[in-house]
């Protein structure tokens, strides 16, 4: 077993595979539906609102690079703390 293997993976068959062009074979897929998507305009990633509201991550390969997997680590307890938020707020 690979040393840090939890932080890579990778599905060649998957009929989406690539979803976003531009990372090359170090694509990872560990992160398929990205966490810090709820983070709207403050995750760090490269996207667009359209016209609609939907936030388009078409074009973003920041979880899927060889470093994706500790950016998204970095940033999960900022989604924890936003989480946390509301109960802190009502004193639940």
């Amino acid at each position: 077993m690979q040393e840090n293997s939890y932080r890579f993976f990778q599905n060649t068959a998957c009929v989406y595979y690539p979803c976003h062009q531009g990372v090359g074979e170090d694509f990872n897929c560990l992160f398929c539906y990205c966490p810090l998507y709820a983070l709207g305009d403050q995750c760090g990633g490269q996207f667009v609102y359209l016209p609609n509201g939907v936030k388009n991550c078409e074009h973003c390969t920041r979880p899927h690079d060889r470093n994706g997997y500790d950016y998204v680590m970095e940033r999960v307890g900022q989604l924890i703390r936003m989480a946390a938020r509301p109960l802190e707020e009502h004193g639940d």
